[in-house]
Protein backbone atom coordinates (compact mmCIF):
# COMPACT_ATOMS: atom_id res chain seq x y z
CA UNK A 1 0.00 0.00 0.00
CA UNK A 2 1.53 3.29 -1.01
CA UNK A 3 -0.85 5.67 0.75
CA UNK A 4 -4.00 5.46 2.80
CA UNK A 5 -7.03 6.84 1.03
CA UNK A 6 -7.82 10.42 2.02
CA UNK A 7 -11.21 9.50 3.45
CA UNK A 8 -12.31 9.12 7.01
CA UNK A 9 -12.00 5.36 6.45
CA UNK A 10 -15.72 4.90 7.06
CA UNK A 11 -15.98 2.29 4.31
CA UNK A 12 -13.95 -0.36 6.07
CA UNK A 13 -14.68 -4.05 6.01
CA UNK A 14 -13.63 -6.49 8.71
CA UNK A 15 -13.61 -10.11 7.64
CA UNK A 16 -11.85 -13.39 8.20
CA UNK A 17 -8.40 -13.48 6.60
CA UNK A 18 -7.97 -15.32 3.32
CA UNK A 19 -4.89 -16.72 1.60
CA UNK A 20 -4.85 -13.70 -0.73
CA UNK A 21 -4.11 -11.56 2.38
CA UNK A 22 -0.85 -13.35 3.21
CA UNK A 23 1.50 -10.84 1.49
CA UNK A 24 -0.09 -7.90 3.34
CA UNK A 25 -0.13 -9.78 6.65
CA UNK A 26 3.57 -10.62 6.22
CA UNK A 27 4.31 -6.94 5.51
CA UNK A 28 2.57 -5.89 8.72
CA UNK A 29 4.19 -8.69 10.72
CA UNK A 30 7.51 -6.98 9.96
CA UNK A 31 6.12 -3.71 11.36
CA UNK A 32 5.12 -5.47 14.59
CA UNK A 33 8.46 -7.22 14.76
CA UNK A 34 10.32 -3.93 14.47
CA UNK A 35 8.30 -2.42 17.33
CA UNK A 36 9.35 -5.36 19.49
CA UNK A 37 12.92 -5.34 18.15
CA UNK A 38 13.29 -1.65 18.97
CA UNK A 39 12.02 -2.24 22.52
CA UNK A 40 13.88 -5.53 23.15
CA UNK A 41 16.71 -6.11 20.65
CA UNK A 42 18.08 -8.67 23.13
CA UNK A 43 15.04 -10.87 22.38
CA UNK A 44 13.78 -9.95 18.90
CA UNK A 45 15.72 -10.05 15.65
CA UNK A 46 14.72 -7.49 13.09
CA UNK A 47 13.40 -7.17 10.48
CA UNK A 48 11.69 -10.54 10.57
CA UNK A 49 8.26 -12.17 10.57
CA UNK A 50 6.79 -14.43 13.19
CA UNK A 51 5.29 -16.79 10.61
CA UNK A 52 6.05 -18.15 7.15
CA UNK A 53 3.42 -18.14 4.40
CA UNK A 54 2.82 -21.87 4.99
CA UNK A 55 2.36 -21.32 8.72
CA UNK A 56 -0.13 -18.54 8.00
CA UNK A 57 -2.12 -20.89 5.77
CA UNK A 58 -2.26 -23.44 8.60
CA UNK A 59 -3.35 -20.80 11.11
CA UNK A 60 -6.06 -19.56 8.73
CA UNK A 61 -7.42 -23.10 8.36
CA UNK A 62 -7.66 -23.73 12.12
CA UNK A 63 -11.04 -22.69 13.56
CA UNK A 64 -9.39 -22.09 16.96
CA UNK A 65 -7.00 -19.45 15.55
CA UNK A 66 -9.06 -16.92 13.60
CA UNK A 67 -7.37 -13.98 11.93
CA UNK A 68 -9.51 -10.97 11.07
CA UNK A 69 -8.41 -8.24 8.66
CA UNK A 70 -9.57 -4.69 8.10
CA UNK A 71 -9.61 -3.40 4.53
CA UNK A 72 -11.28 -0.62 2.62
CA UNK A 73 -14.25 -1.55 0.50
CA UNK A 74 -11.80 -1.19 -2.42
CA UNK A 75 -9.34 -3.67 -0.92
CA UNK A 76 -6.71 -1.40 0.68
CA UNK A 77 -5.25 -3.36 3.61
CA UNK A 78 -5.28 -1.49 6.96
CA UNK A 79 -4.62 -4.08 9.66
CA UNK A 80 -5.16 -7.48 11.21
CA UNK A 81 -5.85 -9.19 14.52
CA UNK A 82 -4.68 -12.75 15.31
CA UNK A 83 -6.73 -14.64 17.91
CA UNK A 84 -6.42 -17.98 19.71
CA UNK A 85 -9.18 -19.80 21.50
CA UNK A 86 -8.05 -21.06 24.92
CA UNK A 87 -9.94 -23.28 27.31
CA UNK A 88 -9.18 -23.51 31.01
CA UNK A 89 -10.52 -26.78 32.32
CA UNK A 90 -12.32 -26.70 35.62
CA UNK A 91 -10.19 -27.99 38.48
CA UNK A 92 -9.90 -27.77 42.27
CA UNK A 93 -8.29 -24.36 41.74
CA UNK A 94 -9.83 -22.91 38.58
CA UNK A 95 -13.25 -22.37 37.16
CA UNK A 96 -13.66 -23.66 33.63
CA UNK A 97 -13.71 -20.81 31.12
CA UNK A 98 -13.26 -20.19 27.42
CA UNK A 99 -10.97 -17.25 26.55
CA UNK A 100 -10.20 -15.54 23.28
CA UNK A 101 -6.53 -14.54 23.41
CA UNK A 102 -5.38 -11.75 21.11
CA UNK A 103 -1.99 -12.93 19.91
CA UNK A 104 -1.28 -9.94 17.69
CA UNK A 105 -2.96 -6.76 16.51
CA UNK A 106 -1.37 -4.51 13.92
CA UNK A 107 -2.56 -1.39 12.17
CA UNK A 108 -0.48 -0.30 9.21
CA UNK A 109 1.77 2.63 10.12
CA UNK A 110 0.02 4.67 7.40
CA UNK A 111 -3.46 3.97 8.81
CA UNK A 112 -2.86 4.74 12.49
CA UNK A 113 -5.07 7.37 14.06
CA UNK A 114 -8.11 6.36 11.98
CA UNK A 115 -9.68 3.97 14.54
CA UNK A 116 -8.73 0.81 12.66
CA UNK A 117 -7.39 -0.78 15.85
CA UNK A 118 -10.53 -0.02 17.83
CA UNK A 119 -12.70 -1.39 15.00
CA UNK A 120 -10.70 -4.63 14.94
CA UNK A 121 -10.76 -4.84 18.74
CA UNK A 122 -14.53 -4.32 19.01
CA UNK A 123 -15.16 -6.78 16.18
CA UNK A 124 -13.12 -9.32 18.13
CA UNK A 125 -15.07 -8.64 21.34
CA UNK A 126 -18.33 -9.25 19.48
CA UNK A 127 -16.90 -12.46 17.99
CA UNK A 128 -15.79 -13.66 21.45
CA UNK A 129 -19.25 -13.01 22.90
CA UNK A 130 -20.88 -14.80 19.97
CA UNK A 131 -18.82 -17.97 20.53
CA UNK A 132 -19.41 -17.96 24.30
CA UNK A 133 -16.10 -16.70 25.67
CA UNK A 134 -15.84 -15.49 29.25
CA UNK A 135 -13.10 -12.96 28.47
CA UNK A 136 -10.59 -11.61 25.98
CA UNK A 137 -6.93 -11.44 26.98
CA UNK A 138 -3.59 -10.37 25.51
CA UNK A 139 0.00 -9.61 26.46
CA UNK A 140 1.78 -6.28 26.02
CA UNK A 141 5.55 -6.04 26.13
CA UNK A 142 6.95 -3.68 28.75
CA UNK A 143 8.03 -0.51 26.97
CA UNK A 144 5.27 -0.70 24.35
CA UNK A 145 3.54 2.26 25.95
CA UNK A 146 1.36 3.13 22.93
CA UNK A 147 -0.10 -0.38 22.83
CA UNK A 148 -0.66 -0.43 26.58
CA UNK A 149 -2.46 2.93 26.43
CA UNK A 150 -4.57 1.76 23.49
CA UNK A 151 -5.73 -1.37 25.33
CA UNK A 152 -6.46 0.57 28.51
CA UNK A 153 -8.47 3.04 26.42
CA UNK A 154 -10.42 0.04 25.08
CA UNK A 155 -11.34 -0.80 28.69
CA UNK A 156 -8.87 -3.61 29.37
CA UNK A 157 -7.46 -4.07 32.87
CA UNK A 158 -4.26 -5.75 34.06
CA UNK A 159 -4.91 -9.44 34.78
CA UNK A 160 -1.40 -10.29 35.98
CA UNK A 161 2.15 -9.03 35.54
CA UNK A 162 5.10 -11.08 34.32
CA UNK A 163 8.46 -9.86 35.61
CA UNK A 164 12.06 -10.73 34.81
CA UNK A 165 15.66 -10.35 35.93
CA UNK A 166 18.19 -10.38 33.10
CA UNK A 167 21.34 -12.20 34.16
Amino acid sequence: MSEIENKTMENTVIRKAEEKDIPEILRLLVQVNMVHHNIRPDLFKGPATKYTPDQLKQIMNDPDTPIFVCTSDKGTFYGYIFCELERMEESNLHTGIKTLYIDDLCVDECARGHHVGSKLYHYTLDYAKKIGCYNVTLHVWGGNDKAEKFYKDMGMKTQFTCMETIL
